[in-house]
């Protein structure tokens, strides 16, 4: 049986044969990609040429469509799932429930001009719902460049997507002058991990690059083995001067949390450490007043609630240790809460990473 048989039971179309055996996107990318006949083939990229009176006239839109692109179009509109609508370009959200409803109470689509009756569809929408759905590889190459760019604004250096999509399991780390948080969460946004380590006031002087080594070496023993290691990218400039020495700090530490954690970049030349944007983080939560980040600790007690109140929380915290991190809060009240500081944001930058980088939530 082939799909000229079932457009033909409609009683619009000529005989287009297409095997049913292709599938659904391999018979599109035929089309899109197929050898161009000796005949002159019209080249839909701009309706502006098209005059209002074209535009008005009951078969303007089946005049810009050859009979068998018309078909394909119109086969995708009538068979798709609501799933595989919103794959095009414009068809997402409530355009794809639209075109769903409208089939289940109108029936199959007939003609091109019948889409005019789909609420929120004109002229120049349906004209570039039409160019996706016969050509979807050029959308697909699209969007993956834009979700590119912006994962290289949150992330450094540049990773495939697919490794990330792949992630079990991640490591976030954030340090400070005195401190190092880490918090170790699976793909179910599962705190397995969630701690901080002191180490000496490396800031206030000088010290052989020996001391920083043993120092980092002590604490990265204490941390747990992950599949990407996250450590948090300050926001502070280095046009301040006073600033110098807590910067060449920070990127000592981070230097050597690179060298110590990527144990075999030096053989696959694969990435396993990460840094992410901190203003990133907060603009996520909504932390950010101007430029300037605020504290994380009413949102992450708010998680730890959560977790115990809801069916479904936003992150699971195992039952035995909620009354270990909730004592570990009331603990920190003035004036020694800001040594919590770290290990709150270690916590909300490993559920942005998931968010943004591995589900993707915010596309």
């Amino acid at each position: 049986m082939s799909v000229s048989c079932l457009l033909k039971a409609g009683g619009r179309w000529r005989s287009f044969p297409v095997p049913v055996e292709l599938s659904l996107f391999q018979t599109l990318r035929n089309f899109c990609y197929r050898k161009k006949s000796t005949a002159p083939e019209k080249t839909i990229s701009s309706v502006s040429f098209y005059d209002e009176n074209a535009k008005e006239s009951g078969n303007a839109l089946n005049k810009l469509f050859s009979s068998e692109q018309q078909a394909s179009i119109l086969h995708v509109l009538n068979t798709a799932s609501n799933k595989e609508l919103e794959a095009f370009k414009l068809l997402h959200g409530k355009k794809s429930i639209s075109i769903i409803e409208h089939r289940e109470k109108f029936g199959p689509f007939q003609d091109l001009e019948s889409l005019m009756n789909v609420p929120s569809f004109q002229f120049k929408t349906i004209v570039q719902v039409c160019n996706s759905i016969l050509c979807p590889e050029g959308e697909k190459k699209k969007r993956k460049l834009q979700e590119n760019r912006l994962l290289g604004k949150l992330i450094k250096p540049d990773i495939e997507r697919e490794r990330l999509k792949a992630a079990n399991s991640i490591l976030s780390i954030v340090f400070g002058t005195q401190r190092i948080a880490w918090a170790l969460l699976d793909r179910k946004l599962t705190v397995l991990d969630w701690q901080q380590s002191d180490y000496w006031k490396l800031v206030n002087r000088s010290y052989p690059s020996s001391l920083y080594l043993k120092e980092i070496s002590s604490v990265i023993s204490k941390m747990p083995k992950a599949d990407f290691y996250v450590l948090e990218k300050t926001g502070l400039s280095i046009q301040n001067s006073s600033l110098f020495p807590v910067l060449l700090h920070f990127h000592i530490i981070e230097a050597m949390l690179y060298a110590l954690l990527n144990k075999t970049f030096t053989q696959d030349g694969q990435h396993h450490v990460l840094s992410m944007n901190r203003n990133a983080v907060g603009k996520h939560f909504k932390l950010m007043i101007g430029d300037t980040r605020t504290s994380g600790k009413e949102l992450v007690k708010q998680f730890l609630s959560e977790s115990v109140l809801k069916a479904k929380p936003r992150v699971f915290f195992p039952p035995d240790r909620v009354v270990h991190y909730r004592q570990m809060f009331s603990s920190a009240d003035p004036p020694d809460s800001h040594r919590r500081e770290e290990l709150y944001d270690s916590l909300l930058q490993a559920i942005a990473f998931y968010e943004l980088a591995v589900f993707d939530t915010e596309s």
